[in-house]
């Protein structure tokens, strides 16, 4: 992404800032400009899979784990009053979790459906497995379809897929964008994109 000068947005656990083997990734994305915000502390799952309304975690184990989450990305030098988006654990929330985040003074957000950019963890092994070409041809596909293209998009990549992917994703992520370009697109990071 720096070679196309383009800044992002970066939603990490408080493991993940703590970890010191990404401290200096976590350094270099912030220098660059990127946005950096919470992603949980723990990855926890807030509510069944199955039953959407069922909530696995009190508002107080919600609290208290993004408040570490928190914690974390201050100690990395993240300006926190500056980060208030936030992406749920796994992308999965109801409007209990929203009402929570909003009592924090925190915006919950989502990415926009519609593509399998958010695939890219998958691994061979798994039901679910996308390869790179799928994902890529989902999101090209998408935008010639429909009316507005992927104007206001999000699109959710994962940082890291994993050893047991082979197939990585961000190899696909220099002719994604350079395609996009083509096209009249500008890519915005999250915060200048909502802007609420």
């Amino acid at each position: 992404m720096d070679e196309e000068k383009i800044k992002a947005s970066f939603f990490l656990t408080g493991r993940f800032y703590r970890n010191n083997n990404f401290k200096k990734p976590i350094q270099q994305l912030k220098k660059n400009g990127n946005y950096l915000g919470a992603h949980s502390d723990q990855h926890l799952l807030y509510c069944d899979w199955s039953k959407r309304d069922s909530l696995l975690v009190t508002k107080k184990q919600f609290s208290f784990d993004l408040a570490d989450n928190y914690t974390s990305m201050a100690r990395r030098g993240v300006a926190v009053k500056k980060s208030t988006y936030f992406l749920p654990p796994y992308e999965w929330f109801n409007d209990t979790i929203a009402v929570w985040t909003k009592d924090l003074k925190l915006q919950l957000i989502n990415f926009t459906p519609g593509t399998l950019s958010h695939a890219d963890y998958t691994t061979s092994k798994d039901k679910n497995y996308r390869s790179s070409e799928t994902i890529f041809n989902s999101i090209m596909n998408y935008e010639k379809q429909k009316p507005a293209g992927l104007n206001g998009f999000i699109l959710l990549m994962h940082i890291g897929a994993g050893p047991d992917r082979q197939d990585k994703f961000y190899k696909y992520l220099p002719r994604l964008i350079r395609e996009l370009k083509a096209k009249g697109y500008h890519f915005q990071r999250v915060d200048e994109l909502l802007n609420l």
